[in-house]
């Protein structure tokens, strides 16, 4: 059997949004919210989301209308919620969305709308 059968054969892994997402806490989600609720800091998330791959903080800078102090900051915040990861490599950073997180504030999101009342 060539390599190209074996993978065909070889049972398919599980997409990253089939993964059960981790809960969070209330104190960790409240930090989630607090950070998203600052537009420049979630227009900052929706480029990292949209790269795909790790975004550079020169790309991130030119992409938005901000001081690279503001960036900084806004990068800080977004790492300290818990949202972002951060690898340096010399003088550059790149960032990059940190895996789970934003399934589990959907999948939180989601169960409150559930259990709400359904006589409404």
């Amino acid at each position: 059997m060539d390599s190209v059968a074996a993978l065909r054969k070889s049972p398919p892994e599980p997409a990253e949004s089939a993964r059960k997402p981790a809960r969070l806490s209330r104190v960790r989600q409240a930090a989630i919210f607090k950070a998203l609720a600052d537009p420049r800091r979630f227009a900052l998330l929706e480029q990292i989301a949209r790269a795909g791959c790790p975004l550079g903080c020169s790309q991130a800078l030119s992409a938005l209308p901000i001081s690279a102090a503001t960036l900084s900051h806004h990068i800080k915040e977004l790492e300290a919620a818990g949202l972002i990861d951060i690898r340096r490599a010399g003088k550059f950073a790149y960032l990059t969305l940190r895996p789970g997180v934003l399934q589990a504030v959907a999948a939180g999101l989601a169960a409150m709308e559930s259990s709400a009342c359904a006589g409404r």
